[in-house]
């Protein structure tokens, strides 16, 4: 089954797997490939949450029990902002990377197995097979245009990633662009 022919949950299911992956590739690399694979995780990190955030979590919202489940995962979200935020533009070889990147891991792997058991059941039994497939649509054209970087500031609701979000990406995916050109 090719990605497009995913609906949201196996999408969101296979990213995940890709997330652990990436960092598991950050533990075991030296170096400026630790670097670099840590790069990719963050900018990652950063777009698959913002899907979420615009895609998933309104959807899950509107079950029963989902202001719940939702709130639960937001919370969550906006921590592993904060520490993702903390560590977006340290080096690897710094001291103080090794502890927090852990407890980066810690996080979003729970948070990863929060919306597996809680959020992601919702919207299954809250959508048909076509309006998962159209939000797996949304979730990759939200990536396409996602902030690159953490913005924990900026909140993790619908409206302020509405709000906000083009901004960020933009000026992230310059600073991107220009940290490229320049290495």
């Amino acid at each position: 089954m090719s990605t497009q022919d995913k609906d949201v949950v196996e999408l969101l299911l296979e990213q995940h797997e890709h997330i652990r992956s990436l960092f598991a590739a950050v533990q075991s690399a030296k170096g400026a490939t630790k670097q670099e694979k840590f790069e990719e995780l963050r900018r990652f990190l950063a777009v698959h949450e913002t899907a979420e955030e615009l895609v998933t979590h309104p959807s899950a919202r509107t079950a029963e029990g989902g202001n719940e489940v939702v709130d639960a995962r937001l919370e969550e979200e906006t921590e592993s902002k904060k520490t993702l935020a903390e560590l977006d533009g340290t080096s690897v070889d710094d001291p103080a990377f090794g502890a927090k990147f852990s407890e980066l891991r810690s996080a979003v792997l729970a948070h990863a197995k929060a919306e597996e058991q809680h959020e992601f059941p919702l919207l299954r039994a809250n959508n048909d097979e076509r309006v998962l497939a159209k939000m797996a649509e949304a979730v990759r054209a939200a990536e396409a245009i996602a902030p690159t970087h953490p913005h924990p500031s900026a909140g993790s609701s619908m409206t302020t990633n509405l709000m906000a979000g083009p901004l960020a990406s933009v000026i992230d995916r310059t600073r991107d662009a220009v940290k490229q050109a320049m290495s």
